[in-house]
């Protein structure tokens, strides 16, 4: 219990404060006007915290798709409470010494910390809703037919790797600062991507992929709602980010704050297999909801249906590299 401690206090503060703001504000009508997306990120906090999914991998469809809110408050609110609930969840991780991959989580951050606000300044205020959504329903539904293709190889592996700084650095950048971008426009994925390298190419313990992961969120959705809030701070006009993201996230932050660490906790202590199976079969789902709502048709079809036969090529490209590493240190191979 000690060294959970700096949890507890991370805890109280963050309640305390919380419930200063809503009491002081008079917004406990507000958080009661928003219970649909507290509800929803119950789910999707715990999802954050027991696999490479951000919290905003539900708040975003939910907003996006369900309620039909525009692609930039679907991000906004997905950083923000991710701002909580992933930040809470490593805090967890942290302070309970979960393994972590510090090798390549290293550089992948420093990627993220060029990447997000960049893309946050000069390609998020330009890219269309459409393609937002597309490109988060593509991400989302690559991730899980390679679940569904590879799931018995992404949970044998067990313990920690040795580190290879010269591929994890180049490796670890290249995560960076493409995730960052994603990250930028959807606001989540960087976490999916470094998990998807983690599992495939370095054949790593996924309960080391899965915190390595976690944190990486927690780190690129702070850094990206603070980007955008200093965005909007220097151009109002062109960065605006909606009052309804507040509301929102103020409904949601007390139920991620507790939501994600539980799934941080469950993920160290039950069978793996289950939880990704129901998650690869909801990023699926919504990729199909995305094609059907929007009424996709013609070219943008073709992308999107193109977008997610791509990057399976490339998760089975990054396996197959794996599977001949994995040779190579005369380790029994999974299929």
């Amino acid at each position: 219990m000690r060294r959970l401690a700096p949890f507890l206090l991370w805890l109280a503060l963050f309640y305390t404060a919380w419930l200063t703001l809503v009491v002081s504000g008079g917004l406990a009508d507000e958080v009661a006007a928003h219970w649909p997306i507290a509800a929803s990120m119950a789910a999707g906090s715990y999802f954050a915290g027991s696999t490479p999914m951000g919290g905003g991998t539900v708040g975003f469809p939910v907003l996006v798709l369900a309620f039909d809110a525009p692609a930039a408050l679907g991000r906004n609110f997905a950083l923000a409470v991710q701002s909580i609930g992933m930040v809470s969840a490593s805090i967890y991780i942290l302070a309970s010494r979960k393994a972590v991959d510090w090798a390549l989580l290293r550089w992948t951050l420093a990627g993220s910390l060029v990447a997000t606000p960049l893309a946050a300044a000069f390609i998020a205020p330009v890219a269309s809703d459409l393609f937002v959504k597309l490109l988060f329903a593509v991400v989302w539904c690559s991730f899980g037919v390679i679940h569904f293709l590879k799931l018995r190889a992404i949970v044998k592996p067990e313990g920690e790797r040795i580190p290879e700084p010269a591929l994890d650095r180049a490796i670890g950048l290249a995560i960076g600062l493409c995730g960052g971008v994603v990250a930028a426009l959807t606001g989540v994925g960087i976490d999916m991507i470094v998990y998807a390298f983690l599992v495939l190419l370095y054949r790593s313990d996924i309960k080391v992929a899965i915190p390595t992961s976690v944190i990486l969120m927690a780190a690129t959705s702070l850094i990206g709602i603070g980007s955008n809030l200093a965005l909007m701070g220097l151009d109002p006009s062109r960065y605006a980010i909606q009052p309804e993201v507040f509301y929102n996230w103020l409904a949601a932050a007390p139920v991620v704050a507790l939501g994600a660490p539980l799934g941080a906790l469950v993920v160290s202590r039950m069978p793996r297999a289950p939880t990704l199976l129901i998650v690869s079969g909801l990023c699926i789902a919504q990729y199909v909801w995305v094609l059907a709502e929007e009424r996709v048709t013609g070219l943008p079809l073709a992308a999107a249906l193109g977008g997610v036969l791509a990057m399976n090529a490339l998760f089975l490209w990054l396996f197959r590299i794996g599977e001949r590493r994995e040779a190579k240190t005369h380790r029994p191979l999974a299929r």
